[in-house]
């Protein structure tokens, strides 16, 4: 076992079953992630390119991936960074392309400085390059230049790719569905991820300032080897209704809700839970009639987590319970299905009801198929998170209901007969969070 949590035959594996799904006579090319400046000579904490990390668990920048089914000289390459020594007392250890055969179980592996040389070679003769365009301008420009350099040499009988095919068609559907070894690394970061947000809870007093509860919810994730899967929201009171709120710099006022939206990313798998609790531990009579009627949303939205149920069907079941309870709350007007049908809910629900989940957080895959929801299977992960939001400013709606915003968020794995929650030990319910605050 590898120090990603997964084996070096299991790379191999799925390896495999791209190269089968690509065909003999394709080549697949998978550049790294590039390291992004954050300022001057400071750089972004390196995060490797998904589908390279996918492939081969290999953590380092200036990587080319290069599959070529059934070629004799071996099918998976990689292009990679020499051993530099002087380099290595600045920036910490390389594998090498060595190390990349040895620690990796790749078939070959190259210098990156050789790509140049050595790639256009590879392309010739095979008819169809599978490549992500658009995602890094720079790689693009290159693959062409690589690609012309083997047109030019048509008269001698060099014989160029001529298809370019969307590399996600293949490997998104791979992705999608997550092996033992996968959902083991989710329910680990999703386990950190509940700690985390238990320690915000604990902390949470009137006055403390959103950055502090982050501060509490991230020092959870770095202490279990973790980090942040994206950027933490804490929105306190009116702030909650910002749904990519990221300031994180007011104040939680004595009866004002707290909006943490934060999840760990563990071995490069991703959590992703939201939680809104009272910042004093008591949930005020409105807060608590809008938290119930999201909890029963998420609850009719998790009926449809089950094999065999068209994806669509969780969002539709929680627009109906919120749009039921907002009509009963008095916050909307008129029958139950006109609001639905001219989405007048959006008012105060304007997202959907969740995304796939893993390595990436909004992760891939396809939602429909020619326009029509595709059926869930077992191994799919994605999340549960509706939500109801009311502005400060929405003079529509009596006073006592503006400026709180709720969002319940938990991450579901679709099983052979069923679901399981990854992020059920978390207290949900109005009850279970203010038995939980009330123990600090």
């Amino acid at each position: 076992m590898s120090s990603t949590g997964i084996s070096a035959q299991v790379y191999a594996r799925r390896r495999r079953q791209l190269m089968r799904m690509a065909g003999d006579d394709a080549i697949v090319v998978i550049p790294s992630a590039p390291e992004r400046i954050r300022s001057r000579d400071t750089h972004y904490p390196y995060r490797q390119d998904s589908d390279l990390w996918y492939l081969t668990g290999f953590p380092e920048p200036e990587t080319v991936l290069v599959l070529i089914p059934g070629r004799k000289h071996g099918e998976a390459l990689l292009f990679c960074r020499e051993r530099d020594p002087e380099r290595e007392g600045w920036d910490g250890p390389r594998s090498g392309p060595e190390g990349a055969v040895d620690g990796f179980g790749m078939d070959d592996a190259y210098p990156i400085d050789d790509l140049d040389e050595i790639l256009p070679g590879l392309l010739e003769g095979r008819s169809r390059v599978y490549y992500h365009f658009g995602r890094d301008t720079d790689f693009d420009l290159k693959l062409i230049g690589w690609l012309n350099r083997v047109r030019a040499q048509m008269r001698m009988g060099a014989q160029p790719p001529h298809e370019f095919l969307e590399l996600g068609h293949l490997l998104d559907e791979m992705r999608l569905f997550k092996d033992r070894d996968e959902l083991k690394l989710m329910q680990r970061a999703a386990d950190i991820s509940i700690e985390a947000h238990r320690a915000a809870m604990r902390a949470a007093r009137p006055g403390i300032h959103e950055y502090e509860l982050q501060a509490e919810v991230e020092r959870v994730f770095r202490r279990h080897d973790a980090e942040p899967a994206y950027g933490s929201i804490v929105g306190a009171g009116d702030n909650a209704c910002v749904l990519h709120y990221r300031a994180n710099n007011a104040q939680a006022k004595d009866g004002a809700l707290v909006l943490i939206d934060a999840g760990a990313e563990y071995r490069g798998y991703a959590a992703d839970i939201t939680r809104t609790f009272p910042v004093n531990g008591r949930f005020t009579k409105e807060q608590r009639a809008l938290h119930d009627l999201v909890g029963a949303a998420q609850r009719a939205a998790l009926a449809q987590a089950r094999p065999g149920v068209p994806y669509e069907a969780g969002h539709v079941g929680a627009v109906e319970t919120l749009t039921e309870g907002l009509l009963k709350l008095g916050l909307l007007k008129g029958g139950l299905e006109k609001n639905i049908a001219d989405g007048s809910y959006k008012r105060f629900y304007r997202h959907k009801t969740g995304h796939w989940l893993g390595l990436d957080v909004h992760d891939v895959g396809e939602y429909r198929f020619d326009g029509d929801s595709r059926l869930l299977e077992p191994g799919m992960v994605f999340t549960i998170e509706p939500g109801l939001y009311i502005g400060r400013d929405d003079k529509t709606v009596h006073e006592k209901w503006r400026g709180i915003g709720i969002r319940t968020e938990d991450d579901i794995l679709v099983t052979k007969d069923g679901h399981k929650v990854l992020t059920d030990k978390l207290a949900r319910s109005a009850d279970e969070i203010e038995a939980f605050m009330a123990e600090r």
